[in-house]
């Protein structure tokens, strides 16, 4: 479903991806985790072209992301992205939200648009907030806003880029709940996160980054369970989360 192929990517001369080659298959979760700068935000953009790359290749469901032709709107709208800090739009109802891309992008119509975010507003629990703004909900349930907004285009995968972190600690929860359901549903994702209980849960897979580049590639088990075949840094890494 997502192939990267050799992706290397600099801002100036700072190269902050170095030949980053992974795939990740349909059904799977593969969850992203290392220190702070090692490129992990990056990574997942670049599968959008979010981020511009300037080598290797990337596909998504067979489509070349940084082919010239390719409709990079079109791409887009097929591959769901819940960031850090929500991106809704403030001025509008939650409601307005979810329909707005459905109807403008996919070109819906306005009824089966609302009909298809109520259906989401009750999937993630927050039906009674459809008229609100966002300024009215917690964190957690902007963030939970904005997963179904994404789900509301029908993606064929699912990106998030550390949706807890700027969350208080009452609120993680209910928005990892949402995210283990849908990784329950067989959906597709690639998850950027610190929550290591979330990556045992449910991940298939856990790539490990440092300084621009994949250290580690291997399943959930191997990861935590076989720490001893591990990398330094991921040792490192890992004796730090995992003892507290």
């Amino acid at each position: 479903m997502i192939e990267f192929k050799n992706v290397s990517k600099w801002y100036g001369s700072f190269q902050v991806l170095t030949d980053c080659s992974t795939s990740v298959s349909k059904g799977e979760v593969v969850v992203v985790c290392g220190p702070s700068g090692s490129g992990k935000s990056t990574l997942i953009k670049t599968a959008n072209a979010l981020e511009p790359f300037q080598k290797g290749e990337i596909w998504i469901d067979g489509v070349s992301v940084g082919a010239p032709g390719t409709n990079l709107p079109k791409l887009r709208s097929r591959i769901g992205m819940v960031f850090q800090h929500f991106e809704l739009f403030p001025h509008l109802s939650v409601m307005r939200n979810l329909s707005l891309a459905q109807i403008k992008v996919l070109g819906r119509k306005e009824s089966d648009a609302l009909e298809r975010g109520r259906k989401l507003l009750e999937r993630v629990g927050l039906s009674a907030h459809a008229e609100k703004f966002p300024g009215q909900l917690s964190g957690g349930q902007q963030q939970r806003v904005a997963i179904a907004r994404a789900l509301a285009m029908d993606p064929v995968a699912m990106l998030f880029d550390e949706p807890t972190s700027a969350l208080d600690p009452e609120m993680v929860n209910e928005v990892l709940d949402v995210m283990v359901d849908l990784a329950k549903e067989g959906m597709t994702m690639m998850v950027v996160t610190h929550e290591m209980g979330f990556a045992r849960k449910v991940a298939d897979r856990v790539i490990f980054m440092d300084a621009g580049a994949i250290v580690e590639d291997c399943s959930k088990e191997e990861f935590f369970g076989n720490t001893e075949a591990r990398s330094d840094r991921a040792k490192l890494f890992l004796s730090k989360i995992l003892s507290h």
